[in-house]
Order: C-alpha cells, then structure tokens, then sequence
C-alpha cells in the first residue's frame, strides 16, 4: 500500500507523519484500490466480449468521435465550418454556444451501428457508423463512416454557400507516427488517406470513397495532447488563409506526425464514406474487398439492415406498439440510442482533496487516485460528458433491458473504483478531454462524501430478474457469477455508508458535508444527495436525518440481502443484512423519525427555522463600500420536522416502504396530487409551491434547481410507485391507478411535445411556463427514462 501511495502521489508524506499517522493513513486509503478481486477481471468481460466492444463513439463530447476501449488509442473523429450570420465557425465539441438547430443519434445499438442527425443553420449532416469483423480483420474488426452533406441554399450566401468544408481526423494518443497517404482524390475507387501500426490492432489503413467531386486538403501535427485538436485545425486554417487566401488547410505535415487531419471541400449534396481496416497491408488480397463492403452501395445495403434491426429489437424488448403512437415510437428509440450513443471510454485519474491544512510541496491540494478507466454513460454530451455516479443508476435501468451484457460492463467498472475505504467519488473527470469540460471548483473530489447509490437499482432488477427467469441461461449464468463477484464490493460500498452517513442514533442517517458556517446561502445545498439545492435543515449540524438517505440504504440492504439469499450464502453477515433490512423496513420506526401525522408527509429532521432570507448588506472592504447578498435569520432555529413537501418527502413513497393498507399511502397520493402543491400537466414539481423556499434563488449567483423544476428520474420513481400500489390490494388500489394513468400521459406528452419543438431532450421542465424544456439541452441521461414510461417497465425494488 504504501508503495502504489508513493508511485501515485510523489511523495509528500514525511511532513504528514509529523502531524499525525492518523491523516497519512486516512489520505493512503483513500486512494488506494479495495484489496478484492476486480470485476473486470471475470471471464466473461475477456474474449469475444472485450474484443466486440474494442471500437466506438466513445467519444461523447464531440458531434462524432471514435475511439478503442484502451488507455492509449487511436483516435477519430468529424469537425466542419459552420457558418452563422456571415462568420465562420469551426464544430468539433459539443457546445449549446454553437445553436445546432439538433443533433443527435436517432439509432444506436451501443455495439456496431449508430445513425446521428445535425442539423447547423441551414447544413444537414448525417453521420452513420457501421462496424464489422471480417476476413483479414485485426483485433477489434473494421470501421465505416459515412457522411452525408446536404445545405439549405437560402440560407448561406450563394458566394461560398455551394461548398461545405468537413474535416476527418486520426490520431495515435501513444504518439505514434502515421504515415501520409494520397490527398488526390479519385473519381473512381478508393483512396488511401493514412497507414499505421499500433501494438494491439497491428497495421491499419484508412481510406476516403465518394463518388463526388472533392477536393482535399491535408495537415499533420506531431502533439502528446489531443483535448486541443479544434485549436490545432482552426490555427492552421487561419494562417492559411490569411497567407493564400484561401481557407483550406496547408498541405504540410512535421515530421513524425501523430495527428492527421482531412478537409474534404464538397459541393452538397455529397456522400463520403471513411473506412478504417484493422490488421491490413495493401497488399492482402482482401483489402479491395473489404473496402466494398463497407463503402458505396453495400454499404447502403449494411445500414439498411442495420437500422431494420435495431427497429425490431426495439419493438420485442420496450413492446409500445399498442401503447403509444408513431410520434412517440420514434421519439423513444431517438432517448434510447441517445443514451447508448452517449457512452464512453475514458482513463485517467481523480483528483481528490487532501485534508484541510495540507498541501503538495508543489501547492496541490490534492493527490490523484490511482490511473482507472471508466466504460459508462453520460448525462449529456455537452453540459456534463463524464460519469456521474448518482445518475448512472438511471442510466442502467434503461440499458440493462437494451444489453444486458454491456450494462454488467459498464456497472463493473464503476464498482472497480471503490477505494479500500468502499467509498467511489461522484463524479469521473478522467483524461485530459474530460477535464476540459468541468469548471475548476467542481474537479477535487472528496472522499468524505457521499452519493446515492443508485447502482443498486440496476443490481437489484438483475438479481430478481434470475429469480423470475426473465434471462437466457447463458445471460442467467453470467449474472450469477458477476453478482458473487461484485458482493464484497457492494458490501465494503455500504459499509462506507454506514460508517461515515450515520446519523446521531441507530437505523439514522444524513448526508455528510453541508456547510454550516455559510452565510451566503439561503438554504446550505447538498450537493451529495443529488438533489443539490433541495431544501434541508436550515442550520446544518450532527442531529440531521435526511429521509432520502434512509430509503436508499433500505434499497442497498434489501438487494444485498437477496444476493446473499440467491448465493445461499449463511454467513454471519448475511445475517447482519437481514436483521438491518428488518429494520429499515419497520413502518413505525419510519414514522416515528420523520412523519408529520397531521399531514401525512414525511419530511427530514435537523436544527431548523423557516424565518431566513437573503438581504443586501454593506460591506466595508479596504477604503470602498460594496454590496453582498447575505443570509439574515430572523428566528432562531430549532430541532424539527423540516416542512418542506415534495420529491424528498416521497421517497419512502418511491420504495415501496407504505403498507397498501395504510392512512398513509391516502395522504402521498393527496400531496402528489394537489396542483397548489406538485401536481401539474406536465410532471410533479420537485417542490411544492407552498413550501417557503419555492423557486428561491440560493446565492446571488445560484438560480433555483431543485426547488421547483420537474425532474424526470424522480418523476419515474414516483410513477413506479404508483404502479405498484395500483396492483397492491388495498383501499386506494383504484386512485393510485388513476394517478399513474394520468402522470404517464402527462410526461410522454410533454417530453414528445419538447423534442418535436426543440430537437433535443432536455435536463428539466420549467413548470411556471407550460413544461418547456430548460437547463442543459441535449441532456440525454436519466431522461431516456422516458423509454421506459412508455414501455411501463419499472424496477423491481418494491417486490
């Protein structure tokens, strides 16, 4: 252990020592692996598995980016010059800041086809990408692109608006040289654009086939960093331009170039398709033929059959047919393959925070976790293109029903980076690329903080898949054997948990790590629960129990619980879950901590006072006066209930925990109902309009987010519930169905109504102004639950 701390942070630990063993031990911990077997280790993530997932658009931060599953790979990807009113504009990244009327994948499988539509002031592009693993394939097959260029004439200048400038680029992150192919183009067959070698595909070969007049321009530059390849072309076309006059690139290459870059100049509209051979040498006899296969008229033929395949697995896995309409059909698989597209590969290392009062010799606050790589989902391509934790969860509930197979990769190597404390930080900034998109304040990470767990949604719907037989044997097996080897890491996850979350009494818990001496806030977030500013206790301290915290570890215990019963394991801690699971699960423990009996609403407990506001102050700073917007508490606070309804009062509503018989169960479906407070035409508030806090700014400078907007995760929950409780027999069996009938209708409707507007799916809905689409668009994470509302497939939790 202390050697790998040493290899990963430089050594700084002697002046640690001094201070104290106690902090050098929490700080070598805290970034060092869990000493148990790895998840990705199992067979089943090796051979044909490994290699059928090798190539993908695992680059989700740009419009289309491809790239291995492997630390130091060959890499692609799609720029173009976009004009808007007059100027030029180079994409490449995805960024609102371009006004992209849409993009977007409308298919993908998450294995070997995509089909992505953009559409850039008054530019159509299409890009499909089609994989394959023929005869003379390398490791991993061979790759298509093919674009397809078409311009909207009145809207671009007729001087330069007939010709549309794309540029196609590889590049080799080991630093490889690549080698320069032809840049004349060929009215007839293909031409060769770039050759290489790299040590796990052996040679390869890329090549350009169009039957347009094209006209190609080259640059290579030799560079060990590729985050910045949008400078290097935007830079070269620059100079360019201003010493010829033309905006093309130079035709030049230095030497030992690991960086090769295409402007292919078209007149729209034009077909081009790129091909990457893996494992080839132009003189393999096959090569020709495996050009033609994945270019020109078989390879209209490939994604043809293609997109039928995806259509119909779509409709035998969701089964909508009779449930929606073709609108929404086509608007669900565009959320689905969003997600799936929205997948991607990175490596790197967290930065997590040192303890306060300690810092690097260098001035780092920080020492890196160990070098990992993360295969997961994204929340949205251009806002948030990395993992987070809380959200992944969500993501798996729609994936695991897609590709089993992938979403058991994807969840292990989350489960891969538990420290040997059991904790995982919450959000993955891993790579040069990754870091680029993320604000500095939000980079460290801090292993004293939590995040809900959610994975164990996903965990738990495969466990009690296996119990139903809802799997294929081979599927069955494998779940089996990843669900053994994944127990001692869930286990050691809910240690942490309930180790550094508990609350000041047993069975309690709350979120650690509020700021109490804060004077700006309104109401200190808890940005660890997810539901970042949702209101909590006014005055953060040691005798807080967040109700939310409580049901997710309910979940935790629940699933672990019935892995060990499924494993028929009898072991003293199979034991120590289920008497913990008995526990969480007793109704008047739950009500005693955080029911409201006159209401019927659960709420957290803490030191509260609804008597706070944020007022202008003058502050004296130096010689000059000047403003701050500070909190002025008018009452002082006291141990209570904190009376604020909405998503976090639902949660022991969400899990199922209500007996269907209960006065209870009445008293949510009347909340969830009352459109004074979360109801509306669109989805539930995430707070209601009663509550004090509602649609408050927190900061000056921080707009509310959680404090009214509807949320489609939590919107999902709460309609799961309500399914389970229509098909529970009780006495608001029939009300509860009523409720789910009418929340269902409203959300599709909504979400269907935003995209068919705006050609993305969006973050949250504004509730003030008639559900539109607000925050980041082109949000495609836990929104894509809407595939599964339509489907009315839900978790298992409640069972």
């Amino acid at each position: 252990m202390s050697v790998a701390f040493v290899a990963y942070t430089g050594g700084w630990w002697e002046e640690v020592e001094a201070e104290g063993a106690a902090t050098l031990r929490t700080v070598m911990r805290s970034v060092t692996p869990l000493p148990a077997p790895r998840m990705m280790d199992l067979a089943q993530f090796q051979g044909d598995h490994k290699e059928s997932l090798y190539w993908g658009t695992y680059r989700p931060n740009v419009y289309l980016g491809i790239r291995s599953r492997t630390p130091l790979s060959l890499i692609a990807g799609l720029m173009w010059i976009g004009l808007k009113n007059g100027q030029y504009f180079l994409r490449h990244v995805c960024q609102d800041s371009d006004e992209l009327s849409t993009y977007g994948w409308t298919a993908h499988n998450g294995r070997d086809y995509g089909h992505q539509v953009l559409v850039d002031h008054g530019l159509f592009l299409t890009t499909s990408f089609l994989k394959e693993k023929g005869e003379g394939s390398g490791y991993g097959g061979d790759w298509a692109v093919r674009l397809d260029a078409n311009c909207e004439r009145s809207s671009i200048s007729d001087a330069q608006g007939s010709t549309t400038h794309l540029f196609f680029y590889i590049a080799d992150e080991s630093g490889k040289s690549i080698t320069m192919g032809s840049h004349v183009p060929s009215s007839r067959g293909s031409v060769l654009l770039a050759s290489g070698s790299h040590d796990e595909i052996d040679d390869w070969e890329l090549y350009l086939r169009s039957e347009d007049n094209l006209e190609i321009h080259r640059a290579g530059f030799k560079s060990t960093t590729m985050h910045n390849l949008s400078d290097l072309v935007q830079q070269a076309v620059a100079t360019n331009a201003m010493q010829t006059g033309n905006l093309n690139l130079p035709d030049m290459t230095e030497d030992s170039s690991n960086i090769m870059i295409y402007q292919v100049s078209i007149k729209t509209p034009a077909q081009i398709d790129i091909v990457f051979l893996s494992g080839s040498a132009s003189k393999n006899p096959t090569v020709e033929e495996r050009i033609s296969k994945l270019t020109g008229p078989m390879l209209s033929a490939r994604l043809e059959s293609k997109q039928k395949e995806f259509e119909e697995r779509y409709d035998q896995i969701f089964n909508v047919n009779n449930k929606i309409d073709s609108k929404e059909l086509s608007v669900g698989r565009a959320a689905l393959s969003n997600l799936l597209g929205g997948v991607g590969y990175f490596y790197g290392q967290s930065k997590i925070a040192l303890p306060k009062g300690f810092t690097q010799k260098n001035g780092d606050k920080y020492i890196p976790y160990w070098p990992a790589a993360l295969y997961t989902a994204v929340p949205s391509r251009s806002f948030f293109p990395r993992g987070f934790l809380w959200d992944e969860g969500f993501h798996q509930l729609v994936i695991w029903r897609w590709d089993v197979h992938i979403s058991m990769d994807i969840i292990g190597h989350w489960l891969d980076l538990l420290n040997s404390d059991g904790w995982i930080p919450r959000e993955q900034i891993l790579g040069a690329e990754a870091l680029s998109k993320v604000p500095e304040e939000f980079v460290l990470q801090y292993p004293s903080n939590g995040n809900p767990p959610t994975l164990f949604l996903a965990i738990r719907d495969l466990a009690s898949g296996i119990h139903a037989k809802q799997f294929s044997d081979d599927e069955a097996e494998k779940i089996s054997t990843f669900l053994e080897r994944a127990y001692i890491r869930l286990n050691s996850w809910f240690q942490w948990f309930n180790s550094t979350q508990s609350g000041k009494y047993e069975g309690t818990f709350y979120w650690h790590g509020r700021d109490n001496m804060t004077t700006r806030e309104l109401n200190p977030k808890t940005l660890t629960s997810g539901l970042d500013d949702y209101p909590r206790a006014s005055h953060p301290n040691d005798e807080e129990r967040h109700v939310d915290l409580r049901c997710w570890m309910l979940l935790a215990t629940n699933c672990i619980r019935s892995i060990a019963e499924f494993l028929k394991m009898d072991s003293a801690l199979e034991k120590d879950y289920y008497k913990m699971s008995n526990q969480l699960s007793d109704f008047g423990t739950l009500n005693k901590w955080h029911l409201d009996d006159k209401i019927g609403a659960y709420f957290d407990y803490g030191n509260h006072t609804e008597k706070v506001r944020l007022r202008w102050y003058d502050v004296q700073d130096k010689d000059t006066m000047r403003q701050e917007l500070l909190r002025e508490t008018l009452q002082p606070p006291q141990l209570q209930l904190v009376p604020h309804v909405g998503y976090v009062s639902l949660f022991p509503f969400m899990m199922g925990a209500i007996p269907p018989e209960s006065w209870v169960l009445e008293k949510q479906l009347d909340l969830i109902s009352n459109t004074s407070m979360l109801w509306t035409d669109y989805g539930l508030r995430s707070l209601s309009r009663t509550s004090s806090i509602y649609m408050k700014r927190n900061t000056e400078h921080d707009p509310p987010y959680w404090r009214g907007a509807i949320w489609i995760n939590m919107n999902y929950m709460i309609l799961s519930a309500l399914h389970h409780y229509s098909h529970e027999d009780g006495p608001y069996k029939g009300r509860a169905g009523e409720l789910y009938d009418k929340l269902r209708s409203n959300l599709i409707r909504n979400i269907v109504k935003n995209y068919d507007e705006t050609g993305f799916f969006w973050e949250n809905f504004d509730q003030k102004n008639k559900g539109k689409g607000k925050g980041a668009r082109s949000f495609t994470g836990w929104t894509s639950l809407l595939v599964l509302i339509m489907a009315e497939s839900y978790p298992t939790l409640h069972r």
